[in-house]
């Protein structure tokens, strides 16, 4: 049995999503190889060669490859797919892009989200927000999978597999194009990897408050900060800060919620982290059946007096 993992990477360097995914591949078993789409990503290719369980790394360089568009990937990993059994990716903006084009090209269903490898051919996906986990056994010749890998230790460092470099096909490239890429700059730890995350809902009343609130004791923590879609809705925070279900999913190491009264649709973003810590004047809010520990109070006096503590 062979396995297909398409990387994450930013052509420079390897994302942490990958080595995650790695676990995964692993547990489904048999020789895993990593294919590095991009444009002088020899650095990112590099790193995922010293990962523990890789036989190989395929390396793939070209113009159309650089932004890992969905046209041009997809046909990649299509023309590699014949000597695979099992081709996934990480759950990331990149993977849920490319890999839907990869499943149609091939005409075989897709397993989403996988939280968990049962066995080879065997996995578990959460559906309804995460209120049920789905088992799925895809009799495809080919089976196609996205992970996601806050469920899964990163693989370690300590593998020496061989990186060799492969053609791109050229069909795909042109019907789309890169324009350009958009990027808030932070010094905080990106969301979906960060151990410590401070969130922020509706309860800050704007954009302002929210800044004042939760950005100073995220300081303190070193955390990244996160945000429920009622206050990105509301514009007191950016899109790619929404945890939850259309937002990211995280499993942080300290989850603190604060003004979060607890939807469905974002605890399950959260509610895999290893302590949540719920603040809320509301005492009846669900997120407190979720939090490991909970403080009912104004979170306008607890915030500022956690942060002087700290």
């Amino acid at each position: 049995m062979a396995i297909l993992l398409f990387a994450e990477h930013d052509n420079a360097s390897l994302s942490e999503q990958t080595a995650k995914a790695l676990t995964a591949a692993s547990q489904i078993g048999g020789d895993v190889d990593i294919l590095i789409a991009g444009k002088s990503a020899s650095a990112a290719a590099e790193a995922a060669a010293k990962l523990s369980g890789v036989r190989k790394v395929l390396l793939a360089e070209s113009e159309a490859l650089e932004q890992r568009l969905a046209e041009a990937a997809a046909a990649l990993i299509v023309s590699l797919a014949p000597e695979y059994d099992t081709i996934l990716a990480p759950a990331t903006t990149s993977g849920k892009n490319v890999l839907p084009r990869v499943a149609a090209l091939l005409d075989v269903m897709q397993v989403s989200e996988v939280t968990e490898v049962v066995s080879a051919d065997t996995f578990k996906r959460p559906i309804y927000a995460g209120n049920a986990i789905e088992v799925v056994q895809p009799t495809d010749a080919t089976k196609v999978l996205t992970v996601r890998t806050a469920g899964f230790a990163a693989a370690t460092d300590g593998g020496s597999a061989e990186v060799s470099p492969i053609d791109a096909p050229s069909n795909g490239s042109d019907l789309s194009s890169f324009i350009k890429n958009i990027q808030t700059e932070s010094d905080r730890p990106e969301l979906n990897s960060a151990k410590i995350i401070v969130s922020g809902g509706r309860a800050l009343g704007s954009e302002d408050k929210f800044n004042e609130v939760i950005t100073p004791l995220a300081d303190k923590l070193g955390a990244a900060v996160g945000a429920s879609r009622a206050a990105v809705d509301a514009g007191y925070a950016a899109n790619d800060l929404q945890v939850g279900q259309t937002g990211k999913v995280v499993a942080p190491d300290l989850y603190i919620a604060c003004g979060i009264s607890g939807a469905i649709q974002h605890l399950a973003g959260m509610k895999d982290s290893k302590i949540i810590v719920a603040i809320n004047t509301d005492e009846d809010a669900p997120i407190f059946q979720v939090a490991d520990y909970g403080i009912v109070g104004d979170l306008f006096d607890i915030l500022p007096e956690l942060a002087r503590q700290l």
